[in-house]
């Protein structure tokens, strides 16, 4: 199995009124900070749009005593997925990318 990822999406925000755009269906997801690159999640998933939308992108805001809200700022994500057959698969193809990074970071480290 060849895994095909989609172009990086930015992460939606509701108060924008954007929408999450992803397979229904299994496969991997990585989401990460735009700046930075730094990864921010990345999971083997029964259903990408589900898992994506379930993400939590930052803190809960608190309720004050006379119940206004704080404004959250969320941290300005982008995302990307790859599309599987079976959680299996999906599961299977991000071992293999959690191994191949590994071997690439300790390789890297080594003077």
């Amino acid at each position: 199995m060849i895994a095909t990822w989609s172009e990086w999406k930015r992460y939606p925000k509701a108060t924008r009124g954007e929408r999450l755009e992803a397979p229904i269906g299994p496969g991997i997801y990585e989401v990460r900070h735009a700046s930075s690159g730094a990864l921010f999640a990345f999971d083997a998933v029964d259903n990408l749009a589900n898992a994506l939308s379930s993400l939590h992108t930052g803190p809960k805001s608190f309720t004050s005593w006379f119940g206004r809200r704080d404004p959250v700022a969320l941290p300005d994500l982008e995302y990307r997925t790859c599309a599987t057959a079976t959680r299996a698969d999906a599961k299977a193809a991000a071992e293999r990318m959690i191994g191949r990074r590994e071997a690439y970071m300790n390789h890297s480290h080594v003077a």
